[in-house]
């Protein structure tokens, strides 16, 4: 219902009834394999165990594929988890950031997208959505980055992909986000924190560049300069800038941000919750983050259900190291199908106070909205020459 996105919900049923919960797996480019996952492996592995344990579960759950950090089967784990906690908190009668240690602040401060294919309009997004009560804006041209990055390819005629792959010159784009940024400085002034997002869509030296030709503009981030892939040149970034540095929406596993967290190369953990396993593993990494003087930013776009929107909010609630959250307005049907998912008022997100994540599933109202016909995959996007861009 959100947008058509194929979300993935976990419902966990224990012996006491009429006790269960709900945890986020949505892992909207492949939702089929995490339910087979679910269905087919934790379902037969769970069974019978303590519902209370949520910590042996989870380690147990972990390796009982030998094979493990995968997106597929840590978003089925996730689902799990998640769950687990929501149970747990519905049998203490308390919100699940109360047993994170309570509130460390009033309500969870956030960011919206502010995007356009022309500058103009940008700015105009911008001033709107501070009349709105955001203080953090994420300023984006195009798709993600400039009207370059999405614009059409002619691949076809060339016998080479398919007419509906697109094309991103990263000449352009470079040279347009410092001006988008000046614009918007110059018509908004300072009080607005600017964020931007270079998603990894440009060779690293270009991102390198990029970050120092924005620095006079005093980002509040700069998100996925480079792809996981690629983390080894934040090395060279760091010493070369000052602008904070966000990453972490595409990892899986521990080894892909423990260097960056203890060797203090970014300055946000970008994780998106799910991806990683759930609540469990999240609390952890926060807690290391909190070591180095690293803050979070879960990744939380449209395609996390509200269940799992709610599990961001209730760790952001909780941990003293809190940066920011992406905002999310939900549409009337996800709210029928979801009620009690957390809300948007003066640009802070607020939870649903009742036990547990407070958000519940009506299973009814799903069943109106089917899968998408579409997989769910990206579509390439290429340079000029045709060669695939990671997105």
């Amino acid at each position: 219902p959100q947008n058509r996105i194929r979300l993935v919900v976990v419902k966990v049923e224990t012996s006491e009834p009429g006790l269960y919960g709900l945890g986020c797996a949505t892992f909207n480019q492949r939702p089929l394999v995490v339910k087979t996952a679910v269905d087919e492996y934790l379902d037969p592995f769970c069974r019978g165990r303590d519902a209370d344990n949520i910590e042996d579960l989870w380690q147990t759950a972990y390796t009982s594929s030998y094979w493990r950090n995968g997106p597929v089967l840590n978003n089925a784990l996730s689902g799990l988890d998640q769950a687990l906690w929501d149970i747990k908190g519905k049998r203490a009668g308390m919100p699940v950031y109360q047993l994170l240690g309570g509130k460390a602040r009033f309500a969870v401060d956030t960011y919206t997208h502010a995007s356009g294919t022309e500058i103009p309009q940008v700015v105009e997004n911008v001033q709107r959505f501070i009349g709105e009560g955001y203080r953090h804006v994420r300023i984006q041209l195009g798709g993600y980055g400039s009207p370059q990055l999405s614009g059409p390819g002619d691949f076809a005629a060339a016998s080479f992909g398919l007419a509906g792959d697109t094309r991103m010159d990263p000449g352009p784009y470079c040279r347009a986000i410092p001006r988008l940024f000046a614009a918007v400085r110059e018509k908004c002034g300072e009080a607005v924190h600017l964020l931007h997002d270079i998603h990894e869509r440009v060779p690293p030296m270009d991102a390198v560049r990029l970050c120092k030709d924005v620095e006079p503009y005093r980002p509040f981030f700069i998100e996925d300069p480079f792809s996981p892939e690629d983390i080894g040149w934040f090395r060279r970034l760091r010493p070369q800038t000052s602008v904070p540095l966000a990453m972490g929406e595409l990892f899986n596993s521990p080894h892909e941000w423990t260097g960056l967290i203890t060797e203090r190369l970014i300055d946000f953990i970008r994780v998106h919750i799910s991806q990683i396993g759930g609540l469990t593993p999240a609390r952890k990494l926060a807690a290391l983050a909190e070591t180095f003087q690293v803050r979070s930013a879960w990744h939380g776009p449209g395609d996390v259900s509200p269940v799992g929107h709610a599990a961001n909010a209730h760790l952001d609630l909780a941990i003293p190291n809190f940066g920011i959250q992406e905002a999310v307005r939900f549409t009337d049907a996800t709210r029928e199908v979801f009620p009690g998912a957390p809300t948007m008022r003066n640009g802070f997100m607020h939870i649903n106070e009742a036990p547990g994540w407070g958000v519940d599933l009506n299973e009814e109202a799903a069943k109106k909205f089917p899968l998408p016909e579409h997989p769910g995959y990206w579509h390439p996007v290429r340079r000029n020459d045709g060669t695939n861009v990671k997105p």
